[in-house]
């Protein structure tokens, strides 16, 4: 297994665009377009440079790397004025099937962090026909508003700080005015050991620039916390993620062994996947952005799942 030295790739080629179902979506494509499929999904705040350098590694052994901006990030777009800025957990999943229908992506391995986990866990649980492995980093983050409306102990609530504060209108217009610094202080507070230098951060912080953003990420927190509603056409869908349906593809899960954001205990998700499973704790200082950090460790969990292992 190769040892994790991150920093020696810095941007993507140039970005392709595609209608997707409600967005044009914006992404990098890597590898081979005959390749095996694998769609990397980032988190908030974060964005498609969390796999500048994952991305080329899984192209340099076969795959099709696919890494979409979300909604609400980079050069991704509605494609009407008149779609609600949804941000709840289906609605991102569903972009997944449409992005992956939109490019003739018939099946893929899902791998993600943060938002992006819970974006891949979800597909892989309700379209498990369309996902041939899993790599989340956190394992399962599957939730449902009831869930969120439960209160935890102390210590617990603080690490969820903003989702209060976003529940505010102060908080929505901190968020708009600040959001760079605000991201900064994230990235800080859930990589603690993470030195990252300010072209890094600049380059992921210019997708927050988007339009939609500060809509997106102020619903998607709203929601969870059951102070806002989704959209009709997903409550089928929510009905059954809040059942915590169990996965059964393939997976791998991973967990930094510094990761300062708010995370499950791994022992406490083993039994949500039912297929083939193992999980990964990744050492050396690793926080929240994991395949930005240790991009060697995220490769080669999908390389191993895929059996392409190095």
């Amino acid at each position: 297994m190769s040892t994790n030295t991150p920093g020696t790739s810095t941007s993507f080629g140039p970005l392709k665009q595609v209608d997707a179902g409600v967005l044009n979506v914006g992404y990098a494509e890597a590898g081979p377009t005959d390749g095996p499929a694998v769609v990397l999904l980032h988190g908030w705040p974060y964005d498609i440079h969390s796999y500048v350098e994952v991305a080329p590694m899984l192209a340099a052994a076969g795959y099709r790397a696919i890494v979409p901006y979300l909604r609400g990030f980079g050069t991704t777009r509605f494609l009407s004025d008149a779609t609600f800025r949804n941000g709840e957990q289906a609605a991102l999943a569903v972009d997944v099937i449409a992005l992956m229908d939109a490019l003739e992506i018939e099946r893929a391995i899902l791998a993600g962090f943060d938002w992006g986990a819970r974006t891949a866990d979800i597909v892989a649980a309700l379209w498990p026909e369309r996902c041939t492995g899993l790599v989340s980093v956190s394992g399962y983050l599957i939730g449902s508003q009831e869930a969120g409306k439960l209160p935890l102990p102390p210590a617990a609530e603080l690490q969820w700080w903003y989702q209060y504060y976003f529940a505010t209108e102060r908080g929505r217009v901190g968020y708009d005015k600040y959001r760079r610094d605000f991201a900064k202080l994230i990235w800080r507070t859930a990589s603690p050991e993470w030195n990252f230098d300010d072209a890094t951060f600049d380059r992921s912080a210019a997708s927050f620039d988007n339009p939609d953003h500060v809509e997106i990420v102020i619903h998607n927190y709203r929601w969870r916390l059951g102070l806002a509603e989704g959209e009709a056409e997903y409550d089928s869908l929510e009905k059954r993620l809040a059942q915590g349906p169990v996965i059964a593809v393939p997976t791998i899960t991973l967990e930094g062994d510094a990761n300062g954001a708010p995370h499950p205990d791994p022992g406490s998700y083993a039994g949500k996947f039912s297929g083939e499973y193992s999980h990964r704790t990744i050492e050396g200082g690793v926080g929240h952005n994991l395949p930005q950090e240790a991009p060697d460790a995220f490769a080669d969990a999908v390389l191993d799942l895929g059996g392409r292992g190095r």
